[in-house]
């Protein structure tokens, strides 16, 4: 008996490797235009930081809510609204 084997699952098996390599590549950050070294393309390590102290990124757990106010357009419930 042999196993059925969809053909996307062999089509997807093809375009992307089980494992990582892990190789170092060479290239010019998009960013600042200096020659770098790094595990994947994109901007280098200074430039990275650059960017999250730029953005101004929140720790997690300062995020305060604010009471939830209903829209102008909302009509209350006429129920709610009998004495």
């Amino acid at each position: 008996m042999t196993a059925v084997v969809h053909r996307s699952a062999r089509r997807a098996a093809r375009r992307r490797p089980d494992t990582y390599d892990g190789e170092v590549l060479s290239f010019a950050c998009p960013r600042c235009t200096t020659d770098v070294q790094e595990e994947f393309y994109g901007p280098c390590t200074p430039c990275r930081h650059a960017l999250r102290a730029e953005q101004g990124t929140d720790p997690v757990g300062t995020v305060t809510e604010t009471a939830y106010e209903p829209k102008m357009n909302v009509t209350p419930n006429a129920v709610a609204l009998k004495e």
